[in-house]
């Protein structure tokens, strides 16, 4: 008999709190990056009912207007509303911005890491792009809502918004869907029957019938309290950082804890993790292994990691302790390796602050391409 268990991962959309914390934060790296690419951002971002407060440590040799900015990145996500709770206009906007403290500033001039902590990459056959089957299908289910929002096929839906996906698996592999959750933030004069019935229709079998897995007996929810008008900041208040899981994997693999929004490049939680995702990718990419997982870890201030390490979960066609071996000496992993091997200190991470860091395959998502398959597998 087939061993059987089920997996879940989330994702939510751009109007969800912590992701409005994140895209602010973002934002307002790019914004930096945009006039001066050597510029040190760590910016976190609260949220709540009529208020965003931006605080962290910035060095830079130009200039951004964060209040203009943050209501900009409000009103482009969709809260132009002030019946919401929560809008661009409306909402007051508090910084508190300092510099990077000297003694970390020390370490990173030279080529240092930004910060002690280990970091993870992962990839799989599960799907196309090489990620896990529940999350990529949590992420287009998220993207689809938030869509259907702007495109108004559905004109009762509001920002704020949840997916989640069970899959079934047989010894490994994903056999069937089990379970599709979306809660939708939504206006007070549309009914449970009519939501449910327009997600299905708009959002779930579009979504669903793009994936190959056995979908013929898959259980539906649809916002299982029964209400959800009051959302967005206006409901949770929102935190930058607060959504790793869904930034990552989906709880596949391994995480080291640190975020990745309001960090410019030269933070290890950022590109470190987007590194160790390229060298997963390729691995898998290059028919190595089925399925795998990198680590990566470093003091502050220093260039070099203090370990690598390669676990394939016995689908190597080659020992991981080699593999191990042929990533240390083929990729660059000092921060400055990382930053001009993946192109980083470009204004690029306001895209990547909703719907997940990884399996996109965009132009500025560099750290996605196959582009080591080739020399991988001739030194394997």
């Amino acid at each position: 008999m087939p061993e059987k268990h089920l997996f879940t991962s989330e994702s939510v959309t751009e109007g969800h709190p912590d992701k409005v914390a994140d895209q602010i934060s973002d934002a307002v790296v790019d914004a930096i990056l945009a006039n001066d690419p050597m510029g040190r951002v760590a910016c976190e971002t609260l949220v709540t009912t009529g208020l965003a407060f931006v605080a962290g440590e910035i060095t830079t040799e130009g200039y951004v207007d964060i209040p203009k900015l943050v209501r900009q990145v409000i009103h482009e996500i969709g809260y132009d509303d002030p019946h919401l709770g929560f809008a661009s206009e409306a909402s007051a906007v508090v910084t508190s911005i300092h510099e990077q403290s000297g003694d970390i500033a020390m370490g990173v001039d030279t080529g240092g890491a930004g910060d002690q902590g280990m970091m993870f990459g992962y990839a799989c056959r599960q799907t196309d792009v090489l990620m896990p089957l529940p999350i990529h299908m949590a992420h287009l289910l998220a993207r689809r809502l938030a869509e259907v929002r702007r495109e108004r096929i559905l004109d009762w839906v509001k920002p704020d918004g949840k997916s989640q996906v069970t899959i079934e698996y047989e010894d490994g592999v994903p056999r069937r869907l089990d379970t599709v959750l979306i809660s939708t933030q939504h206006a007070a004069s549309v009914t449970l029957e009519q939501i449910r019935a327009g997600l299905v229709e708009h959002v779930i079998k579009p979504v669903v019938g793009g994936f190959d897995i056995d979908a013929s007996d898959y259980r539906v929810l649809v916002n299982p309290t029964g209400r959800f008008v009051i959302g967005g900041p206006q409901g949770d208040t929102g935190l930058t950082g607060r959504k790793i899981i869904v930034d990552t994997y989906g709880g596949y693999g391994s995480h080291g804890g640190g975020a990745f929004s309001g960090k410019d490049p030269t933070k290890v939680d950022r590109s470190g993790s987007y590194a160790a995702r390229h060298v997963a990718k390729n691995i898998v990419g290059a028919g190595i292994a089925g399925e795998v997982e990198v680590e990566i870890a470093y003091a502050i201030g220093q260039a070099e990691p203090v370990s690598v390490m390669v676990d394939t979960f016995r689908t190597g066609k080659i020992s991981d302790e080699k593999l191990t071996a042929i990533v240390r000496d083929l990729f660059d992993l000092t921060p400055k390796g990382i930053i001009e091997r993946l192109d980083l200190r470009r204004p690029i991470y306001r895209r990547t602050a909703a719907y997940g860091h990884f399996g996109r395959e965009e132009k500025d998502f560099t750290w996605e391409r196959l582009d080591y398959v080739d020399e991988l597998r001739s030194r394997a």
